[in-house]
């Protein structure tokens, strides 16, 4: 499973015009599953969100993780993330799991999420979204489980 983290002082998806999710200094999380992909997967990538040490402490070192700063967490479905892009001109997707199982895994991913970590909010999957943020540093990661 693939998050592409992004510090955020602001993030949001809309979805045909409506605000799905939306979320105040966090994290921004582009979620991708690959075909091996399973729950246990799923939770490991959570526990790294959580704890991931990606905002600054007292002396401006990036020490302090999500759990420690109480930060909102935007999680949005993408199924390009776990393209091949090796070689060519144009991405394969077969390491991507099937629709379906990319569905059922990114739903536990979000509710363990919301039972673990509040605010939460998320993208809908299959839907074409715009996602919105102001990346703050920038920092941004790519987190693999």
């Amino acid at each position: 499973m693939i998050g592409l983290l992004q510090r955020v002082t602001r993030a949001a998806v809309e979805i045909e015009g409506e605000t799905a999710g939306e979320i105040g200094a966090g994290l921004l999380v582009l979620v991708g599953v690959q075909k091996a992909d399973d729950e246990r997967r799923a939770e490991r990538l959570l526990e790294r969100l959580l704890g991931y040490r990606v905002f600054a402490d007292e002396a401006g070192r990036m020490n302090r993780s999500l759990k420690d700063t109480g930060g909102g967490l935007l999680l949005v479905p993408q199924f390009t993330l776990p393209a091949d892009t090796r070689k060519g001109t144009r991405p394969g997707f077969s390491t991507a799991a099937p629709p379906e199982e990319g569905q059922r895994l990114f739903h536990y991913l979000l509710d363990q999420a919301v039972r673990r970590h509040a605010p939460v909010a998320s993208g809908r999957f299959g839907a074409d979204m715009q996602v919105s943020l102001i990346n703050d540093g920038p920092v941004t990661f790519w987190l693999e489980t």
